[in-house]
C-alpha cells in the first residue's frame, strides 16, 4: 500500500530533498541584515571571546538587548547556537577572527568574514531543516491521500511554492521553526499508526520530542504550535494499554526535556538567571512592552492584511494556498484523517492568529507575514488534501500551474528579497520585482563566491534544479500510474 511506502529507499523522497535543500542553500539573503547580524554576531562571540555580549558590534544591529553596561542579541538563542559550530569551523579553516577587521559594514573584509559564516550556518540549518521537513511532508501527504503525486504537490507547495523556500536562506528562525512542527507531526503520524504501537514507536517519539523542545529553543512561540502536536499524540494512543503507551510518553516528553535545556542554559550563561530573555531587554522597539513581549490579542484588520492584504499578504506570494482550505475539507470529511486534519487545520492558523496579536505584526523589512512561516507546512498538507480531489487532467493541469506561479514567485523571492522594505504598498511587484530581480540584484552561490554573474548564476539553479523537479514530478506520476494499474488488476483478477 502507498502508505505504508518507506523514505529509506524512495527515489522520489531523497530526490525531492535534494531539489530542495539546493534550491535553498544556493540563494542567500543579506548577512547585515539586523536579525541576520544579530544573530551571527552573538555567535562570533561565543567563539572568539568565550561570552554573549555583542558590545562591539551594538551600533550595526537595531535587533539588540541591553541590561547594564553590555549588549546582546534580543532573539532566542537557538540559531546563535547552531550557528557556533560553523562559526569555529570557519574561523579554524580560514585561520581568520573578527578581531582582524575593522568591525564596519563597509568593510570588505569584514563583510565577507560575516558572509561566509551566515551562509553556512543557513545551509546546515533552515535550508537543511526545510529540505527534511518537505521530505516527511511528502511521505504524510502520500501516506494519508495514498497519492504519490498529491503528496509531491502538498511538499513542493510549502517547500518552493511559499516563502518558506525565502526564509530558507536565512538564519530567522521562521523557516526552522516550522520544519520543526512538520517533523514532529509526521514523527507522530508515523509512530502511533499501529494500534498499540511497534517498536519503532519510541524512537519517533524521541523524534517528536527532539523537534518539538528544539523548535522552542529556535523560537520559544512555536511552544504554542507544541501542546496542540502533544494533545493529538495522546488522543491518537487513547485506546493503547498504559503499558505500551507510558515509553513512548515517557520518550517524548524526555527527549523534549533535554532538548530545550539549551535555553536556560544559555540564558543562564549571558544573563545570570535561566529565566532572563533576551527580548526582556530589547533596546530599540517600544512596542515589545505592550502585553507579553508585544502580543495582546489578534486584530481582525491585521489578519486581513496578512491574509490578503498586498503588503503582506501570504496569497500574494504564495497564491497556491488559495487551495489549502478545501483540501483541509476533504480531510476533515474522512473519518479516517479527521484527528489529523483538526490538527492540520488548527496548526495552519494559530500562527496567523499569533503573527494579528503581535504589535509589530508586519515584520519590518519582510516579504509576506514572516511570522506565520509555521503555519505553511501544514497548509501544503491542505494542498496534497486538494490535489486528490482533482479528477481530470484539465483540473490537474491547472492546480499544476498555479503552483508553478507560485514557485517562480517565490525564486525571485529567495534569489532577490526576502525582506522588502516596509513602505512599499505591493511588495512582490515593487520590492522584489521591479526593484531587486529586474535589475538583477540577485544573491547565489556562483555569483558571490564563483566569479559568476548573478544572472548565470540564476541559470545554474535553473539547469540543476529544474530537471530534478520534472523527473521528481515524473517519477511521482509512474508511481500513481502503477498502482492504479496494480487496483484494477486486483479487481478483475478471479477468487
Amino acid at each position: 500500500m502507498t502508505a505504508q511506502t518507506g523514505l529509506r529507499r524512495d527515489p522520489i523522497a531523497w530526490l525531492l530533498f535534494a531539489v530542495v535543500w539546493f534550491s535553498c542553500g544556493w540563494f542567500g539573503s543579506w548577512e547585515f541584515n539586523p536579525n541576520n547580524a544579530t544573530r551571527m554576531y552573538a555567535a562570533v562571540s561565543l567563539v572568539e571571546q568565550g561570552d554573549a555580549t555583542i558590545d562591539e558590534y551594538a551600533a550595526l544591529t537595531i535587533d539588540r538587548a541591553q541590561f547594564g553596561d553590555h549588549f546582546y542579541t534580543d532573539k532566542a538563542p537557538g540559531m546563535t547556537l547552531m550557528a557556533v559550530p560553523f562559526v569555529a569551523l570557519a574561523d579554524a579553516v580560514t585561520g581568520d577572527d573578527a578581531e582582524f577587521h575593522r568591525i564596519r559594514n563597509e568593510d570588505p573584509g569584514f563583510n565577507r568574514f560575516i558572509k561566509i559564516r551566515v551562509r553556512l550556518t543557513a545551509v546546515f540549518t533552515s535550508a537543511l531543516f526545510v529540505a527534511i521537513a518537505a521530505m516527511l511532508l511528502f511521505d504524510l501527504g502520500r501516506g494519508v491521500t495514498g497519492s504519490t503525486t498529491a503528496g509531491l504537490f502538498g511538499a513542493l507547495g510549502y517547500a518552493l511554492g511559499s516563502i518558506a523556500w525565502g526564509w530558507a536562506t536565512t538564519i530567522f528562525g521562521h523557516a526552522a521553526s516550522g520544519a520543526m512542527l512538520v517533523i514532529a507531526v509526521w514523527a507522530v503520524w508515523r509512530g502511533t499508526r499501529t494500534p498499540g504501537g511497534t517498536r519503532a514507536s519510541i524512537g519517533y517519539a524521541a523524534i517528536a520530542g527532539l523537534a518539538l523542545g528544539w523548535g522552542a529553543v529556535i523560537e520559544p512561540p512555536s511552544v504554542l504550535e507544541a501542546l496542540p502536536i502533544g494533545l493529538w499524540a495522546l488522543w491518537r494512543m487513547r485506546g493503547w494499554a498504559w503499558a505500551q503507551r507510558l515509553p513512548v510518553m515517557l520518550a517524548a516528553a524526555g527527549v523534549a526535556l533535554v532538548a530545550v535545556l539549551p535555553l536556560f542554559a544559555y540564558n543562564a550563561f549571558a544573563f545570570g538567571s535561566p529565566f532572563q530573555s533576551g527580548y526582556a531587554g530589547v533596546t530599540d522597539f517600544a512596542g515589545m512592552q505592550q502585553g507579553f513581549f508585544g502580543l495582546t490579542y489578534p486584530k481582525p484588520h491585521v489578519l486581513w492584511e496578512i491574509v490578503f492584504g498586498p503588503r503582506r499578504g501570504i496569497l500574494w506570494v504564495s497564491p497556491v494556498l488559495v487551495l489549502a482550505p478545501i483540501g483541509l475539507a476533504w480531510l476533515l470529511w474522512d473519518r479516517r484523517y479527521r484527528d489529523l486534519a483538526v490538527l492540520a487545520i488548527v496548526l495552519g492558523i494559530l500562527p496567523f492568529l499569533y503573527n494579528a496579536a503581535y504589535y509589530y505584526w508586519d515584520g519590518g523589512h519582510s516579504t509576506g507575514p514572516r511570522h506565520a512561516v509555521p503555519a505553511l507546512g501544514f497548509l501544503g498538507l491542505g494542498l496534497a488534501g486538494f490535489w486528490t480531489l482533482l479528477r481530470t487532467p484539465v483540473g490537474k493541469l491547472l492546480a499544476a500551474q498555479l503552483l508553478a506561479v507560485s514557485i517562480a514567485i517565490n525564486l525571485m523571492i529567495a534569489s532577490a528579497e526576502i525582506a522588502a522594505p516596509d513602505f512599499f504598498d505591493y511588495a512582490v511587484w515593487r520590492a522584489v520585482l521591479l526593484e531587486r530581480f529586474a535589475p538583477g540584484y540577485l544573491r547565489t552561490v556562483a555569483d558571490e563566491w564563483l566569479g559568476f554573474t548573478p544572472w548565470e548564476g540564476l541559470g545554474i539553479w535553473a539547469l540543476v534544479a529544474l530537471p530534478l523537479l520534472g523527473l521528481v514530478a515524473w517519477l511521482a506520476w509512474r508511481a500513481d500510474d502503477g498502482s492504479v494499474a496494480l487496483s484494477r488488476q486486483k479487481a478483475v483478477r478471479p477468487e
